[in-house]
């Protein structure tokens, strides 16, 4: 039987960005969780669901981070997370240049697709949560629920201020 699953973005959803302390995250100590980020993965995950972070990482294709120091980060992030209880199944990432036409860049749905076809995900009963358009686009063509974190007008199904804001929203489109 094939399991629902939660896909979160990872900058602007997890950890900051082009904020007082970071501009960009391009080593493991350059990465700050927002505040609730990992308790709501850890209150995501005590909810029995496969938590994926899907992110875009042009910075790789563009040459301002090698996609080693880019796994350093991600482990680092997942170790912090752990600390809170939330466990991260995996985190798929685009390392093309924007604009290189792939079809794993958000708004494609190539890295939900292949998820879901790697670790037997059901995709319209899973749920995209991202704090740009590209998230809830790319998630819509995929076929999942969405939940936007911000204040701005959205396509998405849901909005919330914060991810931790958006849990129980979440855990209700995922019913």
């Amino acid at each position: 039987m094939k399991k629902k699953a939660i896909f979160l973005d990872r900058d602007g959803v997890l950890n900051e960005v082009l904020s007082h302390r970071v501009k960009f995250v391009n080593r493991p100590e350059d990465l700050y969780l927002l505040e609730g980020a990992a308790e709501a993965v850890a209150e995501l995950s005590r909810a029995g669901y496969e938590i994926f972070v899907v992110t875009n990482q042009g910075g790789v294709g563009l040459g301002f981070l090698k996609e080693k120091r880019l796994q350093e980060i991600h482990v680092h992030m997942i170790k912090m997370i752990k600390e809170h209880g939330g466990h991260i199944k995996e985190v798929a990432y685009c390392p093309h240049k924007p604009k290189e036409g792939c079809e794993c860049r958000k708004p494609n749905p190539g890295m939900l697709i292949d998820l879901a076809s790697r670790h037997n995900l059901e995709l319209t009963g899973s749920v995209m949560v991202g704090d740009h358009e590209r998230d809830i686009e790319a998630g819509k063509k995929a076929g999942c629920k969405t939940v936007f974190i911000g204040t701005e007008e959205t396509a998405a199904d849901k909005k919330a201020p914060s991810l931790q804001a958006a849990v129980p929203l979440i855990l209700e489109l995922l019913e």
